[in-house]
């Protein structure tokens, strides 16, 4: 591979990235947004499989198919959260995800609780932690036969 074709290849795959950061910065459709992150990706990986080819060794393939299996399931999981937002909410604007919780919920306005306080009883003998590289001190314990 020469120089030149590496070249091509990484400014495709740093258009794609940041394609993705803009996209991801700026739209409020969580789909678009899972979207962009996916091309985020994508990007990286084109990164990666150039850098392979041009150096000769396949760790940066093998890699990338590592992240393109990560983004499958980012995906899957993606997908079945903004459904569930939908189903929820019958919208898909990302400011959505700030009032997600219980509307049968009564609203806390009260003052804070008081602070826990707790007695400790000085006769009784707590166990404490021994200090590091030191053996603790062990009790004989009854003795048996065998």
């Amino acid at each position: 591979m020469t120089a030149t074709a590496l070249e091509s290849q990484l400014i495709v795959g740093a258009t794609l990235f940041i394609l993705g950061v803009i996209g991801f910065l700026t739209r409020r459709n969580l789909i678009l947004i899972m979207l962009s992150a996916e091309l985020m990706l994508h990007g990286v990986s084109i990164n990666l499989t150039a850098f392979s080819r041009y150096h000769g060794n396949p760790q940066g393939q093998v890699f990338t198919i590592f992240v393109l299996t990560i983004a499958a399931c980012e995906a899957g999981l993606a997908l079945s959260l903004i459904l569930s937002l939908y189903q929820r909410r019958k919208s898909l604007d990302i400011f959505l995800w700030g009032k997600l919780g219980e509307d049968d919920l009564p609203v806390f306005s009260g003052s804070p609780a008081p602070p826990i306080t707790v007695t400790v009883d000085p006769n009784v003998d707590l166990p404490h932690l021994t200090p590091a590289g030191r053996m603790p001190k062990t009790q004989p314990g009854p003795q048996t036969k065998t």
